[in-house]
């Protein structure tokens, strides 16, 4: 199954389109009752609609689940939450045997609900333009990613391979939120104990070692920032965004700066603060190719 940020990807829906998309939540909320009752009116009339909804509380729970995804349309963020909420939609409706053409239909109608909104606007045609594109690529992903479930569910029917695959994938990428919850949580420790570490510099500055406590303050600044840094890399990329190995060549980068300032500090033998000037150099040289790189990728 490809990645939310390959999908995004390949239909080129960018920064742009979730501003653009974000822009629109307080007109679109203003007209969710029409496009929801559009689009409920359409429901109640289809075939085996009126056996699924024996009960008006399920009715009454699925409409709202409709409201709150057509909501969500407009948050203007769109991760791994939005894409694993889509997939969960996709399952319950091939749970429930709800026919991919009735997918389809319901977001075509809601489509072309939208775009009726939007060209009733007092606006730009090439703003309203735009928006529409942008309508349109955040639809057709949702619908992309909800019928991947309707056809993993006919490969598993016909496949005992893909059963296999499908349990082995499915352990695996919950083994990989676990590990990312450790990860992010010793991250939040090694936090906490730079800050400490900052804390006994300040004391030394405080206590009347001036020249000890400054340097020695500003070496736990920088590994501060640092795990601030890779603190934001790591909700980024549970986010879906790209891993920056930038911040862990930074990591080296900033600890041999440290320890240049305290060898100094110290008086140590110039040949080994040669080293450690030497072992910046080549750091920060790897730190700006690296950098580069990555922003060419960009």
């Amino acid at each position: 199954m490809r990645t939310i940020k390959e999908i995004k990807h390949d239909y080129r829906f960018t920064e742009e389109d979730e501003q653009r998309l974000a822009g629109m939540r307080p007109l679109m909320e203003e007209h969710a009752e029409e496009v929801m009752n559009t689009l409920n009116d359409w429901i109640m009339g289809t075939k085996g609609a009126a056996q699924f909804f024996t009960e008006e509380s399920r009715k009454k729970h699925v409409f709202d689940t409709q409201r709150e995804w057509f909501q969500e349309l407009f948050s203007g963020v769109y991760d791994n939450r939005h894409y694993e909420r889509l997939i969960r939609i996709g399952s319950t409706h091939v749970k429930h045997n709800v026919d991919a053409h009735y997918m389809h239909r319901a977001v075509n109608l809601i489509k072309n609900s939208c775009i009726g909104i939007l060209q009733r606007q007092d606006d730009d045609t090439a703003a309203i333009t735009d928006r529409i594109i942008s309508v349109s690529k955040i639809l057709d992903i949702s619908l992309d990613v909800i019928t991947t479930s309707y056809i993993e569910e006919e490969i598993k029917t016909y496949s005992p391979v893909y059963k296999v695959r499908s349990s082995l994938i499915t352990f695996s990428e919950r083994f990989s939120q676990a590990t990312n919850l450790l990860l992010v949580l010793a991250l939040i420790g090694l936090t906490i104990g730079v800050v400490w570490l900052f804390a006994q510099d300040v004391m030394h500055l405080v206590s009347g070692d001036v020249e000890r406590g400054i340097i020695s303050a500003l070496g736990s600044m920088l590994l501060l920032w640092l795990m601030i840094e890779l603190m934001n890399t790591e909700i980024s990329h549970l986010k879906g965004g790209k891993f920056h190995i930038s911040v862990f060549v930074g990591v080296a980068l900033v600890t041999m700066i440290r320890e240049t300032m305290i060898a100094t500090l110290k008086h140590e033998k110039p040949e080994a603060i040669y080293y450690l000037i030497a072992a910046i150099l080549v750091i920060g040289f790897v730190f700006w190719i690296v950098t580069k790189a990555e922003e060419r990728q960009k």
